[in-house]
């Protein structure tokens, strides 16, 4: 069998649809960013406390995790996402999933927005969901799998050092932190 004929066999399986659609709706979102240098992001896919009777402040809440600043950002939260994300989607659903990378989306800004008010972009906060929710796909009746105690440990101690160490100054440590918890969430409801 020579090259031609081999790739006129393969066939291309969108295995994941919330995950790639996530991915190529990211991609457009930093790409517009790059075009734009940075308005796209400033009014679309960043959240940040503004006026309540701006419809964006609500759009917002949702797309900022859609937006990222950079190629380097997209692509360091996107390899977790595209690692982990299709087996929590083919254990959960994908509606389920669509509906978990809302919630924690929302609930990343509206804390953000409520104590902080820095101006959060990016996906980690929906990584670190995936990340906790992955774990427990493991869990069997009576069974706690000693993996999902050592990644929350690790993880925790991880985002608290990061935390003091840089001041929330780098990177939006409080979103990690929150997107791991509305895993924890999640995970225990679906059990």
């Amino acid at each position: 069998m020579n090259i031609e004929e081999l790739l006129k066999n393969i066939q291309f399986d969108y295995n994941s649809p919330v995950i790639i659609t996530y991915l190529l709706l990211s991609v457009i979102a930093c790409i517009l960013n790059a075009i734009t240098r940075g308005r796209t992001n400033k009014h679309f896919f960043s959240s940040y406390r503004s006026s309540l009777l701006n419809p964006l402040t609500y759009i917002r809440l949702i797309t900022h995790s859609i937006g990222h600043k950079d190629w380097d950002h997209l692509i360091h939260n996107f390899l977790f996402i595209l690692l982990i994300g299709p087996m929590v989607e083919e254990k959960y659903g994908s509606v389920n999933l669509i509906i978990m990378l809302v919630i924690t989306s929302i609930v990343i800004a509206l804390f953000n927005t409520i104590f902080n008010n820095y101006i959060i972009t990016g996906a980690s906060g929906n990584v670190y969901m995936l990340i906790v929710l992955s774990s427990f796909s493991n869990i069997t009746e009576g069974k706690i799998p000693l993996t999902l105690i050592l990644i929350l440990i690790f993880y925790i101690i991880s985002e608290v050092k990061k935390s003091i160490m840089e001041g929330n100054k780098k990177t939006y440590h409080d979103g990690h932190l929150i997107g791991a918890i509305c895993g924890i969430i999640f995970g225990f409801y679906f059990l």
